[in-house]
C-alpha cells in the first residue's frame, strides 16, 4: 500500500480536539464544510498530509503555497472553546489510497489525543420520479456513530439515524477504524445533488456539528448564503485540480 504521512510544521496542543474529515464527497459537501469552518474559526495551517501517490500540484492561496491535503487548527483558544482540527483537500483520491488516508488520519488523532472524528458527506437518495425530499422540500441529515458514546452524542443534533446502507470513501474507512479501535467516529450525511456542489446540504451538516460540539448557535439560512459563496470558489478549484492531475493518480470517489 502507498504510504501516507502527516508532517507537522507548527505544534499545537490538540488534546480533546474534534477532528473534521474534509476529503471530497458527493456534492462537495465535506469540502464546503471544511472550508467554512477554516474561515469561520480563523484556523491556521499546521500540517500537511502527503504521499508519493498524490498528484504533483500546489494550491496557491493569498500568495502562499499549500500542500495537496492540509491540516488546520484553531489558534489562541479562549477558556471553554472547543479545539477543532480540519483536514482539507481538493483531492479525490483513488480507492487504493483510501485505507492509507483513513489510517493516517486516525493515527494522527490518536497521537494528538483528540477525542473524536467527524466525517461529513453527501448522500444520494433514490426516489420515484417527481418525488421531493418532503412536502416542504427540506432535506434530512443522517448520522451514525462507531461507538455507543458517539451514537449518544448524535442525539444532541437534528440527525436521523442512518440504519441501513453503504458509506464509502474516507468516511467509510474512518467508521470502520473507529469501530475496530474503539474510537468515537461520527459520520453525518445530507442528501446532496451528485452533479454539482450542494451548499444547502453542507449548511445543514454544519448546523449539526454546531449542535454537537461547537455551540455557536449557527443559523442555517445565513450559513446557506456563505456556503453558496464557497461553493462557487470550490467548483473552480476542484475543476482546476482535476485538470492538472493525471487520471492515473486521481479518480473520482464519492463517499
Amino acid at each position: 500500500m502507498a504510504k501516507v504521512e502527516i508532517v507537522e510544521f507548527k505544534r499545537m496542543d490538540l488534546r480533546d480536539a474534534v477532528v473534521i474529515d474534509g476529503f471530497p464527497s458527493v456534492g462537495l459537501v465535506s469540502s464546503i464544510v471544511a472550508n467554512y469552518l477554516i474561515a469561520l474559526l480563523k484556523m491556521e495551517y499546521i500540517a500537511v498530509m502527503d504521499s508519493d501517490s498524490f498528484p504533483t500540484l500546489s494550491l496557491i492561496r493569498n500568495g502562499e503555497p499549500l500542500g495537496p491535503a492540509r491540516v488546520y487548527a484553531r489558534p489562541n483558544l479562549k477558556p471553554g472553546e472547543q479545539q477543532i482540527v480540519v483536514f482539507s483537500t481538493e483531492l479525490q483520491p483513488s480507492a487504493a489510497l483510501l485505507r492509507d488516508i483513513g489510517g493516517a488520519l486516525m493515527d494522527f488523532s490518536v497521537a494528538q489525543r483528540c477525542k473524536m472524528v467527524i466525517a461529513a458527506g453527501g448522500l444520494i437518495v433514490e426516489r420515484e420520479e417527481g418525488m421531493e425530499p418532503d412536502e416542504t422540500g427540506e432535506i434530512a441529515v443522517y448520522g451514525i456513530g462507531s461507538t455507543d458514546t458517539a451514537q449518544e452524542l448524535l442525539l444532541k443534533a437534528d440527525a436521523e439515524p442512518f440504519v441501513e446502507g453503504v458509506i464509502s470513501g474516507t468516511a467509510g474507512v474512518l467508521l470502520n477504524e473507529g469501530k475496530r479501535r474503539g474510537i468515537d467516529v461520527i459520520t453525518l450525511l445530507a442528501e446532496a445533488r451528485p452533479d454539482t456542489a450542494d451548499a444547502r446540504a453542507a449548511a445543514l451538516i454544519l448546523a449539526a456539528i454546531d449542535q454537537m460540539v461547537l455551540h455557536l448557535n449557527l443559523n442555517v439560512e445565513p450559513l446557506c448564503k456563505e456556503a453558496e459563496r464557497l461553493e462557487a470558489q470550490l467548483k473552480v478549484i476542484h475543476k482546476d485540480a482535476q485538470r492538472k492531475s493525471r487520471p492515473s493518480e486521481v479518480e473520482r470517489i464519492y463517499g
